[in-house]
């Protein structure tokens, strides 16, 4: 399968923090799965580490650098991206959260996430 991890999901396995569910380790470590971020989310890290740099543990580049490293693909933020979030119902007022889903509708991925509110947006979501 192909997967899209959320912003968060991305930085739990990076750190290898508790808080990710023993189902995401298994789906992430799995070599038959591809695993991408989003160019979105090193945006969102980005803009959280300037205004909060205490609570984000890792700079945009630093994000990259290590995402590289574990073996994730980098998704580009691509005109069809921004079309399919046109199109999407406002059950998530977050524009990080929203472009995830969308890429992930665009490019028939499934979307690892921990979001309840995300999971709205139908069965290209996954919950854990």
């Amino acid at each position: 399968m192909i997967f899209l991890l959320d912003t968060h999901i991305a930085l739990w396995a990076l750190s290898d923090d508790k808080k990710l569910s023993k189902e995401a380790r298994k789906l992430i470590a799995d070599e038959n799965n591809r695993i991408f971020v989003s160019v979105a989310s090193m945006w969102e890290i980005a803009i959280k580490k300037a205004l909060k740099p205490d609570k984000i543990p890792l700079s945009g580049k630093q994000y990259l650098h290590y995402c590289g490293q574990a073996g994730y693909e980098l998704l580009p933020i691509r005109e069809t991206h921004v079309l399919s979030f046109e199109k999407l119902p406002l059950h998530h007022s977050d524009p990080f959260d929203r472009i995830l889903v969308a890429q992930a509708l665009a490019e028939s991925m499934m979307l690892l996430t921990h979001d309840s509110v995300v999971s709205k947006y139908g069965p290209a979501i996954k919950l854990i």
